[in-house]
């Protein structure tokens, strides 16, 4: 055997430059991995743990959902329950442009369904694509907006609303107001008590998929909080009275305007308000802003010969003047004070403090009001209210204006007794006259069912009735009034007719045709004032033109309150009449004819 046979083989030799051995390549793997598993763990950790919160919410944010729960708006209803503004349940359609416009084949059929052109709904689409939420139509019938969403379209989707509506319509939407596309009260008794009547919506957490529709309900958020009904002291009946009065007078006058207020003199509710021109509140769209202002509280009036019962009030309280005294001079007609013409539409000769009422006498006005101490007339208009709100809280109510006494000049004062150098509401009016009915209390009007917990005395009892028993005349025979009269009833009162302001002076041939009344005048339960605004058919005098308004009116609401007749045999069309001597200064002729009267026009 060869001696090569008993020789090991050679080991190979490592060459220099050779790859490392396996199991330092082994070593390099498994530390990588290690390295890219701590990396995963520390990064399941920051997910889990250090930001989970911020992830949860950016979750939360594509997939949960807080939507809001709408409440139905507190129902408004008059002072015996009828409903004057309730809320309908409606449903909105809105949608997620960019999804809507991935099925722009189906855009054709959605404005169909909507009723709006297919063009202009695709235009509008792309110009909101940006955005996630876009309304399409707002209030559509529940039944219409079902139609749309079961059209299956991605990205449209419903929500629920309510929307207002008004039963009675142009009659109490001045009273009332209205709301806005998202049930906030705009206006009216809906912009006063919007807090009251609107409530606080609910939200609710909800689970949505992709398309935007509600997988599932999580959580309630917040409990929805109903509006609270409202009850007004408006009585419906007596208000459409006043409105279909007030329409009519206007339609046979032609006049631009007017306006009816009606107070329950006990507690200074307002029974009715009503204005001229008006708008219905459930069709907005096509009415103007001068039909949506409540004049009878925005607008302001000299209120002409109105306003010589308040005079009178002074008068009286003076100690200086009763009913039947002293005497007042106005023979021929005319006063020429401070180089002014003051004058009557008669010469109505010597009058008593009662006969300057009943005839509506401006010489005799003028001539009282020169008496008194000026202190004592500013501050018993001022008493009244003129220049103040009546605090009724209703939104926009003007104050009207009265300078201070100290300011007054001698013309000025002499006209101020006849009703110019004023300005006053119809609600301030037909209040102050509703302060004299209660004898002398004065409450602040109100709208609410429950009237005025806060009253005032400014006149005595005694002096209140004086003025009641002299403004009975003014519906006498012989009188400005006489078209006021209710049969079987008192009335009390005072016509007015004022001539308008324009530039450079007073309107020569405008008018203001105001009638301020109380009835029953022996026991007074409503007052009323009715301002007709520049008749241009007819008569334009108050006692013609507003008079037959306010009898028609009490009227109807003496019946409907079921006020007891106080004056069956006395005044009235036909019947005879009552004893009055002394109190205007010649006793009327008893066959005098109810339209015979002298009527009355003031001039500033």
């Amino acid at each position: 055997m060869s001696w090569r046979n008993h020789i090991a083989p050679a080991q190979p030799s490592r060459r220099r430059g050779a790859g490392p051995s396996a199991r330092r390549r082994m070593v390099v793997v498994v530390g990588l991995l290690g390295l890219v598993s701590a990396g995963l763990v520390a990064r399941a950790f920051d997910l889990q743990v250090v930001r989970k919160q911020f992830y949860q919410r950016q979750g939360d944010a594509r997939f949960l959902r807080e939507m809001p729960i709408p409440v139905s708006r507190g129902t408004i209803f008059d002072r015996n329950g009828e409903p004057l503004a309730v809320s309908t349940p409606m449903m909105s359609i809105w949608a997620n442009p960019a999804e809507v416009l991935d099925s722009d084949e189906r855009i054709p059929a959605l404005a169909q369904a909507l009723g709006v052109d297919a063009d202009g709904l695709k235009a509008q689409l792309a110009q909101r694509s940006d955005r996630e939420f876009v309304y399409l139509r707002r209030q559509m019938a529940p039944a219409a907006a079902q139609a749309v969403l079961d059209l299956g379209i991605p990205g449209i989707n419903g929500q629920r609303e309510f929307k207002r509506y008004y039963p009675s319509g142009e009659v109490t939407a001045h009273v009332l107001g209205f709301t806005n596309i998202d049930d906030r009260g705009q206006e009216g008794l809906e912009l006063a008590y919007d807090d009251w009547l609107a409530g606080k919506p609910g939200a609710k957490r909800v689970i949505r998929d992709r398309m935007g529709h509600v997988v599932e309900d999580i959580e309630q958020v917040r409990a929805p909080k109903p509006g609270q009904n409202l009850t007004l002291s408006i009585d419906r009946r007596i208000q459409f009275l006043a409105y279909s009065e007030l329409k009519n007078a206007l339609e046979k006058s032609q006049a631009d305007s007017g306006s009816i207020v009606v107070l329950d003199v006990k507690t200074g509710e307002v029974l009715a308000m009503a204005n001229l021109p008006t708008y219905n509140p459930n069709a907005l769209g096509g009415s103007k802003p001068g039909q949506r202002r409540n004049r009878a509280m925005t607008d302001v009036l000299e209120p002409g010969s109105t306003v010589k019962p308040i005079l009178m009030a002074a008068a009286l309280s003076s100690g200086k003047y009763t009913p039947t005294s002293p005497i007042i001079d106005t023979t021929g007609g005319h006063w020429y004070f401070q180089g002014h013409d003051i004058h009557d539409t008669h010469n109505y000769g010597l009058l008593t403090p009662t006969g300057v009422i009943t005839k509506s006498s401006n010489v005799g006005a003028a001539r009282i009001a020169m008496t008194l101490d000026t202190t004592l007339m500013y501050d018993t208009y001022r008493a009244f209210g003129f220049g103040n709100s009546t605090e009724s809280g209703f939104p926009g109510e003007a104050a009207g204006s009265l300078r201070i006494g100290r300011s007054w000049r001698p013309l000025e004062k002499a006209i101020l007794g006849y009703g110019y150098g004023l300005n006053v509401t119809v609600l301030q009016l037909v209040n102050a006259y509703a302060t004299i009915a209660d004898g002398g209390v004065m409450h602040s009007p109100s709208f609410i069912k429950g009237g005025d917990a806060t009253a005032k005395q400014i006149i005595s009892p005694e002096v209140a009735g004086q003025l009641l028993r002299m403004m009975e005349t003014v519906t006498g025979p012989g009188s400005t009034g006489t078209l006021a009269r209710i049969a079987n009833y008192s009335v009390a009162g005072k016509t007015g007719t004022a001539h308008k302001a324009s530039v450079g002076g007073y309107a020569k041939s405008n008018y203001t045709s105001a009638f301020a009344g109380i009835v029953p005048a022996s026991n007074p339960r409503l007052a009323a004032v009715v301002v007709i605004d520049n008749p241009q058919k007819g008569s334009y005098y108050g006692g013609t033109v507003s008079g037959p308004v306010f009898s028609r009116v009490m009227e109807g609401a003496l019946r409907l309150l079921d006020v007891p007749p106080d004056n069956i045999g006395r005044w009235y069309v036909g019947g005879p009449l009552q004893n009055v001597d002394g109190l205007v200064g010649s006793k009327p002729p008893v066959d005098a004819p109810i339209d015979d009267a002298p009527v009355d026009e003031d001039t500033p």
